[in-house]
């Protein structure tokens, strides 16, 4: 099974950003989600396997959820034709370009329907075509099963999300987007943006966590976490490098005045940060800057401060100066 975008080779899954900050215990809302709904809402999945079966019965509650089971998309769409899913989950069975169709055509007639695509052959293409379509999140096999769990509870608790991604240009190898501030979006992103790097496991944990911790740092210290407030991201896959921008909306920083991030701490006081944040109410953190500086092989910042460069070389050393 695929290791999840930025997690580290011993196999440990990164929890979702959304996670780390909002809810340390994780594992405690996934023991059937919706217990404290009163509206009974409805749930299609098309042609699940027993893994994915069992997984959804431990993240939905039945008393909640209505699930009814398909064997295949032109019944989900009829069904969906006829009555309203709040959620809807594809098969792995089936490609990604056939599910995007699927989407499409959902989409034109539920235009707020939340699907994710499961697939066991899919593109960066389709990836990008179901990011245009709205998409709630995209899973090609192998995907990791937690990974997929995160994104269920996610979909099924978020109060609105259609506009929190925009692209504004795309191919495959050139994306540029908008993308809200809240760590809800920022998980989707992560998980659509690795879908879309196609990367070899090692640059791709490398290129996940470095993205993760630079978005996670612009939505929170540039926007603030607030909904109405965007970053802009570019992705370029060349032949031997890619390369992130994030620019976030906030009025950017100098190292002076990030005392709070380890990257600003002295020699003999590798802790220094830890105390500082404590003392001013921040959540614990700020190691972001310090680790991307060793995964990636070039981390640029604008004068400002709000737009930052990282560029990672594959399978040739970076032009000497």
């Amino acid at each position: 099974m695929a290791r999840p975008f930025g997690s580290f080779d011993n196999g440990r899954q990164l929890p979702t950003v959304a996670t780390v900050v909002a809810n340390p215990t994780k594992m405690s809302r996934c023991a059937h989600l919706g217990t404290q709904q009163s509206a009974q809402r409805n749930a299609l999945f098309i042609d699940a396997d027993p893994d994915v079966r069992e997984m959804l019965w431990k993240v939905l509650d039945p008393r909640v959820w209505n699930i009814r089971h398909v064997p295949d998309n032109n019944t989900a769409l009829a069904l969906a034709g006829s009555r309203h899913f709040d959620r809807i989950l594809t098969s792995e069975k089936t490609s990604g370009e056939e599910d995007v169709e699927l989407l499409r055509k959902i989409r034109n007639i539920r235009p707020h329907t939340r699907l994710i695509i499961l697939t066991d052959a899919g593109t960066p293409a389709d990836v990008i075509a179901c990011m245009r379509e709205h998409a709630f999140s995209y899973f090609s096999k192998p995907f990791s099963l937690p990974a997929l769990a995160d994104m269920v509870i996610t979909a099924a608790e978020e109060p609105c999300w259609d506009d929190g991604i925009e692209i504004t240009s795309a191919t495959v190898d050139w994306i540029r987007l908008a993308a809200r501030c809240d760590l809800k979006t920022a998980d989707r992103l992560i998980q659509f943006m690795h879908e879309i790097a196609d990367l070899p496991q090692p640059e791709s944990d490398a290129v996940g966590f470095a993205f993760r911790e630079i978005l996670m740092n612009a939505i929170d210290y540039g926007g603030h976490f607030r909904s109405d407030q965007y970053v802009e991201i570019s992705y370029v896959r060349a032949k031997h490098m890619v390369m992130c921008r994030v620019k976030d909306p906030g009025e950017g920083f100098t190292l002076d005045e990030i005392e709070h991030a380890a990257i600003a701490n002295p020699d003999d006081d590798p802790i220094r940060h830890m105390e500082l944040r404590e003392a001013k109410g921040m959540r614990p953190g700020g190691y972001g800057v310090l680790p991307t500086q060793k995964l990636v092989d070039e981390l640029i910042y604008s004068e400002k401060g709000n737009d930052v460069l990282l560029v990672k070389y594959l399978g040739a050393a970076p032009l000497s100066d």
